[in-house]
């Protein structure tokens, strides 16, 4: 597909410093968007050009307004959000103990709080004030990047209660915006090459990873898709979508999609 999908929209990347969130600004911008991209320290990040920092907690809900109202100010429009920030990944060793894996009586509870604080209800917060912009122009798309622990145990009970609330955002989101035309779709990653992921590669398979563009790109086909309605309030593996739009990865290859039996 084109490199310029999305030529003159208007996106918000929230959770964009690092990782999966600054990967999708970063291909997004090349591709010809207007990118905002939020972030507690992301007038830190030197985030390349096209790009436009805003900083942002999204656990501060005025915060989160005047975030779109500035995009509306300047802009005037929405036509893509990518709801990508979360908590509770931080303090995975709380005092002294690796906390990630343990069973949901021996989690500490600010995991809960964080995942669905910083999480589930971010994602909320920022839809909502996404959808009020884009309800007039009556076009757009909300994409919440979620996960397989919706679908299956992975590693700890807040983590998939809070992917799996956040597929039913999105399937929720999308039936009350149908009629308004914007669609909303929970994304899933595979093994992504993250700063995070990076650091530990001498222990994982990395053989069929993707990089923070490859999820900017689908998300950009998606944008581009006239068809995009069809679509909505679906869960979508973003290695499935890449073969469908007939994408590869910025160095070539093609991750193969990843099922629940896999992960």
């Amino acid at each position: 597909m084109g490199d310029h999908l999305v030529d003159g929209k208007v996106a918000l990347v929230t959770g964009g410093s690092r990782g999966v969130g600054r990967g999708v600004a970063e291909h997004l911008a090349s591709a010809g968007a207007t990118v905002y991209v939020t972030g507690r320290t992301v007038h830190d990040a030197h985030l390349p050009a096209g790009c436009i920092p805003a900083t942002c907690d999204h656990t501060d809900d005025e915060q989160v307004s005047a975030v779109f109202r500035r995009v509306t100010a300047e802009t005037g429009r929405l036509d893509l959000l990518v709801n990508n920030v979360w908590g509770g990944y931080e303090r995975m060793v709380d005092d002294g103990r690796f906390t990630w894996g343990l069973p949901f009586w021996e989690q500490p509870i600010w995991r809960w709080d964080a995942m669905f604080a910083a999480g589930v209800r971010a994602h909320y917060v920022a839809g909502t004030f996404a959808a009020r912009m884009m309800v007039p122009q009556r076009s757009g798309l909300i994409v919440n990047i979620s996960f397989w622990a919706a679908q299956k145990h992975i590693a700890n009970v807040p983590y998939g209660v809070s992917k799996a609330a956040t597929d039913k955002l999105s399937a929720d989101m999308a039936y009350e915006l149908l009629s308004h035309d914007i669609a909303v779709v929970s994304l899933y990653p595979g093994l992504v090459r993250t700063e995070k992921v990076m650091e530990a590669a001498a222990y994982l398979d990395l053989s069929n990873s993707e990089s923070p563009q490859f999820i900017g790109r689908v998300i950009a086909a998606l944008a581009a898709d006239p068809e995009i309605m069809t679509h909505s309030g679906q869960v979508l593996v973003a290695a499935a979508m890449a073969e469908r739009y007939d994408i590869t990865d910025v160095d070539g290859a093609r991750p193969s999609p990843l099922t629940s039996r896999d992960v």
